[in-house]
């Protein structure tokens, strides 16, 4: 087995993971992004995962976990979710700096993996794919994640698939969202599209919930654990749903369950005037 690859065994009749994205942490502890202390909510988020009584196996962080590049702020992640017990797996964001968020990510002691690889009990295998194009919103996928996507898929044909990404595929119906969506979405499809056993494609970056089908994939997209996006809005607007996260079952026979929960036990409320960040 390539040593790039995360084993997860398991003989139950399915694997659950948690997804928390977004986490825009900052230097400052009391850093805010339009009017929320992200390290509070996430804090939260976090909190209410341990008090829902869910038995997760792992837990996967899909990009921006940090906002301004900080040494502090990746720090901080790393503290904050050694509490869920569980491995970790990560991916970059647009936000993020990867020099940085790999060198401290992958120096924690904590239970934060690098491996990008997860074979996930013996039915699944989970695809952990890199789309920021640095310095800019939108997402691409590299020749190298391609390929390697490409190999994988190849190489573990018996296999149900789970992919991965920062950066979105489907429509917002939000004009100003929609133009940082991942550019290359037709060479990504036409990658996927000999292996039938592709199920599922999960992504963060929009702060919203979807659930839908895109070319005959299931489509899940999660709450951010800070700021909201208001759905159906071309111009830049916050909703005032809470933060939150997403709860998946990987089926042995090859289907998906998922459910969104946000959190009940704390309120917080964003800056509604604010036109972007």
């Amino acid at each position: 087995m390539a040593a790039s690859t995360y084993i997860f065994d398991s003989d139950r009749d399915k694997v659950r993971l948690i997804q928390v994205t977004d986490s825009h942490l900052f230097k400052d502890e009391k850093g805010e992004l339009l009017g929320i202390n992200t390290l509070a909510s996430f804090e939260q988020v976090l909190s209410e995962i341990l008090d829902s009584g869910y038995e997760y196996d792992l837990v996967l962080a899909t990009g921006d976990l940090v906002q301004d590049s900080s040494d502090e702020g990746y720090h901080r992640f790393c503290r904050s979710i050694r509490k869920l017990e569980k491995t970790v797996f990560w991916i970059p964001g647009n936000h993020d700096f990867q020099p940085k968020m790999f060198d401290i990510l992958n120096r924690s002691n904590g239970n934060i993996e690098p491996k990008k690889h997860i074979l996930a009990g013996k039915h699944w295998q989970i695809l952990m794919l890199d789309s920021q194009v640095f310095g800019v919103p939108h997402g691409q996928l590299g020749q190298y994640q391609i390929d390697w996507l490409e190999a994988k898929l190849r190489d573990y044909p018996d296999r149900y698939a789970l992919i991965v990404l920062h950066h979105h595929v489907i429509s917002t119906n939000s004009a100003w969202l929609d133009q940082h969506n991942l550019r290359n979405m037709q060479e990504f499809a036409n990658t996927l599209s000999p292996f039938r056993h592709v199920k599922g494609i999960l992504c963060g970056h929009i702060h919203q919930q979807v659930d839908d089908q895109w070319k005959g994939y299931q489509i899940m997209a999660t709450p951010s654990t800070c700021i909201q996006f208001k759905p159906d809005s071309n111009a830049f607007s916050l909703d005032l749903l809470q933060p939150g996260w997403r709860e998946i079952e990987l089926h042995n026979e090859g289907t998906i369950t998922t459910r969104v929960r946000r959190i009940q036990k704390a309120s917080f409320l964003p800056n509604t005037h604010e036109e972007g960040y």
